[in-house]
């Protein structure tokens, strides 16, 4: 492990090199390049570095003791095991930091929430998960787009929202959430108060570039039709909406969202294009390991992930066994300390992969 790092080390100080190299500066191509694997590396050089900086600090300590010094052997005795708990967490993270990257990890990505079962409150917290995922976005400073929405009638819910949702490392921090979140509260139409438990399915899909996903066009049906709205109402009376049906999978997208029948098919060609990666990626990990959990390919959906409970304001992930009882202030969009305990857990795996 530590000649990887040093032979990384080498390649950063080598970069920085190039940085300042004017003939590189005047090539904005090749300069972003540069930029980029000089930040892709940073954190891990910098522990690598801090790592040798305390390991030389206790071969030096242990020089000391040595000495005949009683005062400055007692210094060093007391610094010693924070130095050796530092150098053992620095070597963790190492580790971690070593691990394959993965290489969606930086992508904007799909944001699917769709009603399951439970009907109404199934519907409405369709919502409640929108807001909090854009609430999240709006403190991460992305953008959110709504490619496409189906309401659900009756009490102003959605049968489905696909949102776009563009920033730096936006897969990297999303990507655990698919699968099924459960929601347990007492609806506003139960005269007697008893609790109804209902379920949402959540898929995070990375954003796929055109060339990764070759699409024949020969291989497309696009259907187009009338915008509609709530209550059905015409939204337009052009054929602006677009369904576009992948005849070799049966992937059926549609977009109704803009006025525009180009616009809306450029949405719904990115939707189609990312869940086509994804069965790809999902494909690949089955290929892997019939067993192994897809770390790429964002989990298995039809596993209950996560509970709402509204009468006990908790918030449980069953993945981590972490519970939190705050339901309101999660449901706001602080999610970030459920998201961070995630991606230790996932990490933590794939380290005990990689061992074995």
């Amino acid at each position: 492990m530590f000649k990887r790092l040093k032979e990384i080390d080498a390649r950063y100080r080598e970069i920085e090199t190039f940085l300042s190299d004017p003939d590189v500066v005047s090539k904005q191509p090749l300069y972003q390049k540069y930029a980029k694997e000089h930040a892709d590396l940073s954190d891990l050089v910098e522990a690598f570095r801090e790592y040798e900086s305390v390991q030389g600090r206790i071969e030096e300590g242990q020089t000391l003791l040595r000495e005949n010094d009683e005062e400055l052997k007692a210094i060093v005795k007391e610094e010693m095991p924070q130095l050796r708990e530092r150098l053992n967490q620095l070597e963790e993270r190492l580790k971690i930091l070593l691990l394959p990257k993965d290489p969606n990890d930086d992508r904007n990505v799909f944001l699917e929430i769709r009603a399951g079962t439970g009907g109404d409150e199934a519907g409405l917290f369709v919502g409640n998960l929108f807001r909090m995922y854009a609430r999240y976005a709006e403190v991460r400073r992305w953008k959110v787009e709504i490619i496409s929405s189906t309401a659900a009638g009756g009490m102003g819910g959605f049968k489905e929202i696909i949102a776009l949702i563009a920033g730096q490392g936006a897969y990297s921090q999303l990507k655990y959430e698919s699968g099924v979140h459960r929601v347990q509260r007492v609806p506003l139409t139960e005269a007697q108060g008893r609790i109804h438990t209902s379920a949402v399915t959540v898929a995070i899909l990375p954003e796929a570039d055109d060339v990764e996903v070759n699409i024949d066009p020969n291989e497309l049906r696009i259907d187009v039709y009338h915008s509609s709205g709530h209550g059905g109402q015409s939204v337009n009376t052009t054929d602006s909406a677009v369904r576009i049906t992948h005849l070799p999978t049966g992937l059926v997208v549609t977009c109704q969202d803009e006025k525009s029948q180009l616009k809306n098919k450029a949405k719904a060609m990115k939707v189609l294009r990312a869940r086509l990666l994804d069965a790809m990626v999902a494909k690949q990990n089955k290929e892997i390991s019939e067993n192994r959990r897809s770390q790429v390919g964002t989990g298995d959906r039809s596993e209950r992930i996560r509970t709402y409970n509204y009468p006990q304001s908790r918030v449980t992930d069953h993945r981590i066994n972490m519970t939190l009882y705050s339901l309101d202030n999660y449901l706001d969009g602080n999610i970030q300390n459920v998201i961070d305990a995630l991606t230790t857990h996932f990490q933590a795996e794939a380290l005990q992969r990689s061992s074995n």
